[in-house]
Parts: structure tokens; C-alpha cells; sequence
């Protein structure tokens, strides 16, 4: 059995480093298909599994925007014949609607969408058109000639990552990482639901509510009063109750319990992050001081600017860089996410 994931396209990678993230912490056992950017199909997916699969990634993915069970492959000459060889009475609970997106192809969107519900109507009795509120979707992916025809089984929370914005919560302060980065930081760190996760620069708190809505266990440290305070509002804010937060410098932490993942945000180029250092300090303090909390298989996850090389501070400590990725800020600023891992003995 097949998925077909329609993935964001506001970055060329992080997307599908993402879902390759996710896929490895939780054990999904399936062939990964870049159609591609923005469409992916992971195959070869057992009867058993796909429910459970499914659940994870609607569950966990930032970056990608709808997951669904693939019914059949075509092309567009064959497309009419396939849709009415399927027996839509398998799929769609009395009412339905269907979407067609496309990828590098010139095909009407509309003509299609109507055709598709004539041809499953025609098909298939004690169904009836809702386009507003359908218990089941339809979604035909068009790329070229090729024609995808899926199912929607669950649906993927969109809405989240727009009504959390950092200037929607309860506490808000300027610069907060916008939740559907953090969400994806936080997949690639490779924690597991009912692991804990830190994040010693905390600020807001949105890191540690991604964490939490995918049922982590957070705990959240800063300098400041004033952000520790603000975090705990926010967490409670989401629901989050499995969390601890505390006002500290990240050099006196001392964690009762080794994390799983470290994913953060820290405040490079001032001397905020610790009180009293800044520029490349920064960072050769905060891998000192967090490198004992973690697991010996924990990942670190975390955000830094272009012009500061993390390679020679990370080596130094003991850690080893797995992944990078640049995100185009502005004109002056690249923020690079970066995936460290502590070194593995030979």
C-alpha cells in the first residue's frame, strides 16, 4: 500500500528532510518516492501498518500539508477508465468532494474536479456532492501526464500552525520562531512521543508547545523570569501539563533527568543568551554545558546564523554535525538549522 504526501514548497529541503526525520524515529518501514517538490509517495507500506503510519505522520509533519492513502495510479489518457473501475463504495461515506492539484501540467483544475465527481456518481449509489462540509475527499495529483488518485483517511491539522502564530498566544515578545519551524526543529531532533525534550533557551515557549502537542514531555530554561513565566503561560495555554520550567543560565544546568533531544533557538550576536558573553562564546558555552544532560543517542537540534562556523566549536566539545540546512531571512541573515549528534565511538 501506498501514501502520497503533498509537502510544502517554502523550502527545498526541509520538507523532506523532515518526513525522512520522522520515518526514522518511528520505525516507518517504507520506499520513499520523490515525485517531485511537493509531492512524494512512500510505498511498499504492509496492510497492517498503514493505519498507524498514517496516524504518525498527520500526527507529527510541519511541512507537509496533506497525507493520503494512494488508490490508484494513471495517467491522464487513462484517467476516466480508472476512476470508474474503482469501487468507490470502499472509500466514500455518503458524501464527498473532490480536489485536484496540479504539478507542472496544464490541466483545468475545475473541468477535472467535475468530471471526477460525475464519474464516481455515476459509479456508486447512496452517495451524494458536498462541497463544503464531504465526510470523505477525494484528491487527484496531476504531475505532467501522470495522474495520482487518493483518499483522504485523517486529516492533517493545518489550522494549528496559523492560530499559533507567536503573536496569537498569551504571551508574546518579538522574534519568536514561527510554529511550523519549530515543529519541523523538533522532528529532526528524532524525539519520540512520551521522551523529553529541552530547550534551554526558551523564550516564548514554541518550541517546547510543538514538542508538547506531539506528546513529549518539555522542560524549558532561561535567563530571564520574565520568559520562564511567559512560557509556562503558554503551555498552559495549549493543554501542555507534562512540562517543567526553570530561570537559569544555561551554564548551571544541570538536568535530574538525561534529555532525549535538545531543539532551541539561541540568541546569537547579543550578550543575552547568557548574561555576560556573546558572539561565538555563545555557542561554545551552550555545547559545553548541554552536552552531559543528553543521551548518549540523543539529537541536538538548533538554529544559529550563516557567519558563525559551528563545525570546529561542536568537534571541540565532542559532537558530530549530521544535517544542515539554510533558510534566507533577509538580505544580511541565513539562519541555518543544524542536526548535531554526540560522536559514536568506532
Amino acid at each position: 500500500m501506498e501514501l502520497l504526501c503533498i509537502q510544502s514548497q517554502e523550502h527545498p529541503e526541509l520538507p523532506l528532510a523532515e518526513l525522512k526525520a520522522v520515518m526514522e524515529c518511528e520505525e516507518i518501514n517504507a520506499d520513499i518516492d520523490v515525485i517531485t517538490e511537493g509531492l512524494v509517495i512512500l510505498k511498499n507500506i504492509s496492510k497492517e501498518d498503514i493505519n498507524s503510519y498514517y496516524e504518525i505522520l498527520t500526527r507529527r509533519l510541519g511541512y507537509t500539508h496533506e497525507v493520503h492513502e494512494l488508490i490508484k495510479t494513471t495517467t491522464v489518457d487513462g484517467f476516466d477508465e480508472c476512476m470508474s473501475a474503482i469501487d468507490w463504495s470502499d472509500y466514500i461515506n455518503e458524501t464527498f468532494a473532490v480536489r485536484v492539484k496540479r504539478f507542472h501540467t496544464d490541466i483545468d483544475t475545475v473541468a477535472t474536479e467535475r468530471k471526477s465527481g460525475s464519474l464516481i456518481l455515476a459509479n456508486c449509489e447512496n452517495i451524494k456532492v458536498n462541497l463544503t462540509k464531504p465526510n470523505s475527499l477525494v484528491r487527484v495529483v496531476v504531475h505532467q501526464s501522470d495522474v495520482y488518485i487518493a483518499i483522504e483517511r485523517i486529516k492533517l491539522n493545518k489550522k494549528h500552525f496559523e492560530e499559533s502564530k507567536p503573536h496569537k498566544r498569551p504571551f508574546f515578545y518579538p522574534g519568536s520562531m514561527s510554529p511550523k519551524l519549530a515543529r519541523c526543529m523538533v522532528n529532526l531532533s528524532r524525539v519520540k512521543e512520551g521522551q523529553l525534550l529541552l530547550d534551554p533557551f526558551c523564550g516564548t515557549g514554541g518550541i517546547l508547545i510543538e514538542a508538547g502537542l506531539i506528546g513529549c514531555k518539555v522542560v524549558g530554561s532561561d535567563i530571564y523570569w520574565k520568559m520562564k513565566n511567559g512560557t509556562s503561560i503558554n503551555l498552559d495555554y495549549y493543554g501542555i501539563t507534562d512540562y517543567r520550567t526553570f530561570n537559569l543560565d544555561v551554564r548551571e544546568l544541570k538536568m535530574y533527568e538525561k534529555v532525549a533531544s535538545v531543539v532551541t533557538d539561541p540568541p546569537y550576536g547579543i550578550s543575552t543568551s547568557t548574561g555576560d558573553i556573546e558572539g561565538d562564546d555563545i555557542f561554545n558555552e551552550f555545547f559545553k554545558s548541554i552536552y552531559d544532560n543528553m543521551r548518549d543517542d540523543a539529537y541536538l537540534c538548533m538554529a544559529s546564523p550563516h557567519y558563525v562556523d559551528l563545525h570546529p566549536i561542536a568537534e571541540e566539545v565532542g559532537f558530530e554535525i549530521i544535517e544542515q540546512y539554510g533558510i534566507k531571512m533577509h538580505r544580511s541573515l541565513t539562519r541555518i538549522i543544524t542536526v548535531i549528534r554526540k560522536k559514536i565511538s568506532q
